[in-house]
């Protein structure tokens, strides 16, 4: 018979979301012993105090976590615990990356092509264009070509454009020399940003492509790898041909701004543009921020969400606020500098996104 108050393995597996042979392979390592065990059937059994370790154990082994490390880890205190998981997580994360990388370059040399030279960039300006841009994808189930970043190489000009189709970010670049030819391709969000870091560090970067991927040539610290989406990308450049015409320009403190939303309690803001600059709505509690503003009065109301990434990444200490309406994308961009532009999507009354 069972002990009194100590449930059979296969209860405590169902408890605990680790399967019997688990169990028994965790008692053999000397992790998580049975309360007590039939010395005729050799049945084990396990009380309700161990579930929180046995838990935990399932979990560091969900992080790929040696069995040494994680018996250290289930017996001590908080802090050297957590420093541990830390270490396994920032571990994990590396192999990752590295399998990334390899697997974008494996993928681009299969093809046979050769590689296509596309331009020369300055590679710090160029990592900031990919963060800067990065702000506006998205991870959405059905729309992968959402979380990559839309590169277009023409004379004199590469583009880096994103989208989640509530924000837009652009940024144009000026390469070294023209381009050799013109070419387009959507690069892997996730790819691109792990290679940001050998980019920055690089004072000038070779771009390459093949038609599934990218290549930076970043001189003595080698190459990175970047692979290409599949699928059509939304046709931006239809919809920045589209825009109506500005009725109302705003000129104001970047910092200013920021600083208002993130002081405002809500999930959405309505800006308040006047003659005596910018304000939350007086219901809101209409703090005022000084601003050049052409135009008539108008109000816009946002997501934080939308509207804070688009102001953050502005280049310069104040912004320009293009508005066209309430129901109208307003584009964002530094009041100095024109190569980053962003368009941030309105919520409607009724608080959905204007689409």
């Amino acid at each position: 018979m069972p002990p009194t108050e100590s449930m059979p393995i296969g209860v405590f597996a169902r408890r605990s979301g680790l399967t019997p042979s688990a169990l028994r392979f965790y008692d053999d390592a000397g992790l998580l012993r049975p309360a007590e065990t039939d010395p005729v059937s050799g049945y084990r059994y396990y009380r309700e105090e161990q579930v929180a370790r046995a838990t935990a154990l399932r979990r560091l082994r969900e992080l790929a976590m040696p069995l040494a490390t994680v018996a250290t880890v289930l017996d001590a205190g908080p802090e050297e615990a957590s420093r541990l998981v830390d270490e396994q997580v920032a571990k994990v994360t590396e192999d990752a990356a590295a399998v990334r990388r390899e697997a974008a370059a494996l993928k681009s040399s299969l093809t046979g092509a050769p590689w296509l030279p596309i331009a020369a960039l300055k590679g710090p300006v160029l990592a900031d264009a990919v963060e800067q841009v990065l702000t506006a994808t998205a991870h959405e189930p059905g729309a992968p070509v959402l979380s990559g970043v839309r590169v277009e190489a023409a004379p004199g000009a590469v583009t880096l454009t994103a989208t989640d189709r509530y924000r837009l970010a652009t940024r144009t670049l000026a390469p070294a020399g023209t381009p050799v030819t013109g070419w387009a391709g959507t690069a892997d969000g996730d790819e691109l940003r792990s290679a940001t870091a050998g980019i920055r560090r690089t004072p000038w970067v070779r771009l390459e492509a093949t038609p599934y991927g990218l290549r930076f040539r970043l001189g003595d610290r080698g190459d990175r790898h970047c692979g290409l989406l599949p699928g059509e990308y939304p046709d931006h450049r239809q919809m920045l041909a589209c825009l109506a015409d500005v009725t109302t320009r705003v000129t104001l403190s970047k910092e200013r701004l920021l600083r208002l939303l993130e002081e405002h309690p809500g999930e959405r803001i309505t800006l308040r543009v006047t003659d005596a600059g910018v304000a939350t709505d007086r219901a809101e509690g209409g703090t005022l921020l000084p601003a050049v503003v052409t135009g008539p009065e108008t109000r816009v109301r946002f997501a934080l969400t939308t509207l804070y990434p688009a102001v953050s990444t502005a280049l310069g200490p104040e912004v320009m606020l293009d508005l066209r309406g309430p129901d109208q994308p307003m584009t964002v961009r530094s009041a100095d500098r024109g190569d980053l532009t962003t368009l941030a999507m309105p919520v409607s009354a009724d608080r959905s996104p204007v689409t």
